[in-house]
């Protein structure tokens, strides 16, 4: 045992090198902006203080910083192939009905068309139902409204996704 309290995940993010560091936190989140904040902040202690950066870099997410960002999520439904963290996060859709499954996909289409990007909330524990009422609700939604509800859901994605590179087992 150490004598840091730093999560054995955490110690090993700190201790990569800045390519593969940067890597991992593209994982995370697709925003250039953000990895490259959150990798000048490193070391990190904590992982509630790794959640703290995380927060503010994204806080901080000019418009097109928050369009890459949302560029690297499939749309709900559609998770991309061969990619565990997007099926694990929309499972709530997997075993949806096809109905619903086909009413996401008329709504994601719709809401892409009205905000110009893919329809972001954090689906982790959600069931496809719950989703497909959020997207329906949120479609009334004005332009800049809705950038910062998607700005609230991403980080809450991303805050679940370096949970998950903190919590990982040592390869």
């Amino acid at each position: 045992m150490t004598s840091t309290s730093t999560p054995p995940g955490l110690a090993r993010f700190n201790a990569l090198e800045e390519h593969a560091a940067l890597a991992a936190l593209h994982e995370a989140c697709a925003s250039t902006a953000w990895g490259r904040r959150l990798l000048a902040a490193r070391p990190f202690a904590t992982a509630d203080d790794l959640y703290a950066a995380s927060d503010a870099a994204t806080a901080e997410l000019t418009p097109a910083d928050l369009d890459e960002a949302m560029a690297g999520h499939p749309p709900i439904g559609r998770p991309k192939p061969g990619d565990p963290t997007s099926a694990r996060e929309q499972s709530g859709m997997a075993g949806a009905p096809d109905g619903l499954k086909a009413e996401m996909l008329e709504l994601n289409l719709a809401y892409q068309e009205k905000f110009g990007h893919v329809f972001l909330i954090c689906a982790t524990g959600r069931t496809g139902e719950q989703m497909r009422d959020a997207v329906k609700e949120r479609l009334g939604n004005a332009p800049e409204q809705e950038r910062e509800i998607v700005r609230t859901e991403l980080g809450k994605i991303n805050r679940i996704r370096l949970a998950r590179l903190v919590d990982a087992e040592e390869d």
